[in-house]
């Protein structure tokens, strides 16, 4: 269960040309900051259409668009599913942003893939799925982290990590799904920032075995879910080593209509 896979997406890592100079997006952001959101997608399903399955992939991007970020965490992608009318989500969003994007499968969904994502404005390599560990349960679905290195500024790196931790109201994937996160990036030498749906509140075992490596951008952070009259914090962002980075502000994006979940917001001071 604790065997590491790794899994390189060669057709899905595409690289669009973009300027690998720190945050040009936010013109009032101090020098060297980083844009950072995670956005669970609910596979370009808008809650209000569900039952129809409408696709509004233009209402994703709309949305990410507008908060101009450096760099996204994305769950709940979909690629070349029947459900999503057989699009790649992750190809159209990185072309609809101009970003790069590095998608990481965790199974295979309704004819098609279905899994995380990394989006980019910076150059992307060493793109690299990890399947994460999980009980016996048959309803237990798989979960994976998707890392890359991405090039901030000229020879400047860090490592940048999407997830999404197991859903069941039972804790135990949770535990040991960032148990395993911890221990493949425990050792990492560049500075790491993760975001994800860690479907886990503050207060839970989990993101307690989370903050014993990671620094969360905040401690009393926005609700996140649901979209309408949010009550719980569910997504995360968070970096490590703790003096990597200056947190500058956190929120969660009022955007109500595109997924169920509010994607979140942080901006990122890097400390070389």
């Amino acid at each position: 269960m604790k065997k590491i896979h790794l899994i390189l997406w060669l057709p899905a890592l595409i690289f669009f040309s973009c300027s690998p100079k720190i945050n040009p997006s936010a013109s009032n952001a101090p020098e060297g900051s980083l844009r950072v959101m995670a956005y669970n997608i609910h596979h370009g399903n808008p809650p209000s259409k569900e039952k129809e399955g409408t696709i509004d992939i233009d209402a994703i991007a709309a949305a990410i668009k507008l908060q101009s970020p450096d760099l996204v965490a994305l769950q709940e992608v979909d690629v070349n599913t029947n459900r999503s009318g057989g699009i790649n989500e992750a190809v159209l969003l990185a072309q609809k942003l101009k970003m790069n994007f590095y998608f990481a499968k965790a199974i295979a969904h309704d004819g098609g893939d279905y899994g995380v994502a990394i989006l980019s404005r910076f150059p992307i390599s060493e793109g690299k799925t990890f399947m994460l560990p999980k009980n016996s349960d048959p309803r237990s679905e798989q979960r994976v982290l998707a890392t890359a290195k991405i090039e901030i500024a000229k020879n400047i790196f860090i490592r940048f990590a999407s997830t999404h931790l197991d859903a069941q109201k039972t804790t135990e994937n949770r535990i040991l799904q960032a148990k395993e996160i911890n221990q493949l990036l425990k050792d990492e030498a560049l500075p790491v920032v993760l975001g994800g749906d860690l479907n886990a509140t503050p207060d839970a075992e989990s993101i307690k075995i989370f903050d014993a490596l990671f620094t969360r951008t905040c401690q009393t952070c926005d609700f996140s879910i649901p979209v309408i009259n949010p009550t719980k914090t569910i997504d995360h962002i968070g970096y490590k080593p703790a003096g990597a980075f200056k947190v500058l502000s956190h929120q969660a994006i009022p955007e109500r209509y595109a997924s169920d979940h509010l994607p979140i917001l942080s901006v990122l001071q890097y400390k070389p």
